[in-house]
């Protein structure tokens, strides 16, 4: 019996179907290195933010301090 389109068990031929486990240490390693992307940022963006003796951290800081570290994001006017 062939199924047509549908989803499910039946198939086994498109997918894994479900939610992939992964291992314990792998959430604890990712959440280390994205605080420490995130602090990089931060502190780059503070950096900017208070040159230009400002209090508030603007979009444009965030995003000069993004492409300081190689990371170019694009869709804001500079």
């Amino acid at each position: 019996m062939s199924s047509v389109g549908g989803r499910g068990k039946s198939g086994g031929k498109v997918g894994g179907g479900g939610v992939k486990r992964i291992s314990m240490p792998i959430y604890e390693e990712t959440r280390n290195v994205l605080r420490t992307f995130l602090n990089n940022v931060i502190r780059d963006s503070v950096a900017y933010t208070e040159h230009a003796n400002r209090r508030t951290v603007t979009a444009m800081d965030i995003v000069y301090a993004l492409k300081r570290q190689g990371r170019t994001l694009y869709g804001f006017n500079s």
